[in-house]
């Protein structure tokens, strides 16, 4: 009877102790895991991965923590202009979460070059940059965790909102101070105080009408061109892809754009208003008929090749619009 109480106590043992070994082993792999995460996190938010950091501290289990990763090219032979765009807001979200109250050890913000992690590109079968990825606590990453980049560019404050969607932890955003804005305020300030004090007691020139209608032309020119939505999307001024090396200026889709299209359009709009305004002068001025007939022929010539342009630019992001006017 002793002997089978012997035996039922070494099957228990023997049953119980190696799951109770691996659990206690995976608890100091994990605690291993996070106390190096968070050395690290302390002396640069951004944590810098290699193949090995990045397979051992982020791939391999046990995790219970999520990584939010920046895949990128910043060398400078690779020339990618919107890398360094997108690292400089990256570099804010992490700052804004490592120096936050609410800071904790469930995510961690990492960057893996291309020139420090090719094999994790290829791993990942990756063949563009910048690009975010989410590395959930639990399981692998879904289609979401994968920041859609040219629909919402890279600002800070998007970032943060899609943290939030994929992991429930809110970052507020704190920009360093950008004393560009007062300055420039000041700068005007004086101007308009200089001109005051100059003219004296002279102000006929604040009821100009040609100076305030130009201030408006161009205020409309740069509002209508989508300068609103670069300062709230942040997004890249172009795309070059990394395998033909071709710059596009022009985004693809009817939802997004390109701060050099911004540009583009902005000239485009401008030589249609040039135009129409060379068309009313040659209609209204009092110069002689030749003198006339060139403005309106130059004023046609500019309407009709803009337009054409703004045209293509409307054609190439609404797939399938039929029309078009006179060129391309």
């Amino acid at each position: 009877m002793a002997a089978l109480a012997v035996l039922a106590l070494l099957a228990l043992l023997a049953w119980g102790g190696p799951p109770a070994a691996g659990q206690k082993r995976k608890e100091m792999v994990l605690s291993e895991k996070v106390n190096q995460l968070m050395e690290w996190a302390s002396k640069r938010s951004v944590i810098r991965m290699n193949g090995d950091k990045f397979r051992r501290l982020v791939k391999a289990p046990p995790r219970n923590y999520s990584v939010i990763v920046m895949f990128t090219a910043l060398q400078p032979h690779r020339q990618c202009v919107v890398c360094k765009q997108a690292d400089e807001e990256y570099q804010i979200l992490a700052n804004s979460w490592r120096y936050s109250s609410a800071f904790t050890n469930k995510i961690f913000f990492a960057m893996v070059d291309f020139d420090e992690g090719s094999d994790v590109f290829q791993m990942l079968n990756m063949n563009s940059a910048p690009t975010f990825i989410n590395f959930p606590a639990k399981g692998k990453p879904k289609r979401g965790d994968t920041y859609e980049l040219q629909v919402r560019g890279f600002a800070a404050e998007q970032l943060a909102r899609w943290v939030a969607d994929r992991t429930d932890v809110n970052i507020r955003v704190i920009r360093p101070p950008n004393y560009a804005g007062p300055l420039m305020l000041g700068l005007l300030l004086a101007v308009v105080g200089g001109l005051v004090y100059l003219r004296g007691s002279n102000l006929d020139f604040l009821y100009n009408k040609t100076g305030w209608a130009f201030a408006a032309l161009c205020f409309v020119l740069a509002m209508t061109s989508g300068q609103m939505w670069n300062h709230i999307r942040g997004p890249p001024y172009a795309h070059k892809n990394p395998h033909t090396g071709q710059v596009s200026y022009i985004h693809g889709s009817s939802q997004a754009q390109f701060v050099a299209e911004t540009h583009i359009v902005l000239l485009f709009n401008g030589g249609v208003t040039l135009g129409m305004v060379l068309l009313h002068e040659a209609a209204t001025s009092d110069m002689d008929v030749g003198k006339r007939k060139i403005m309106c022929i130059a004023g046609i010539g500019l309407v009709v090749l803009f337009f054409s342009w703004l045209l293509s630019v409307f054609r190439s992001k609404y797939h399938g619009y039929p029309y078009r006017y006179v060129f391309f």
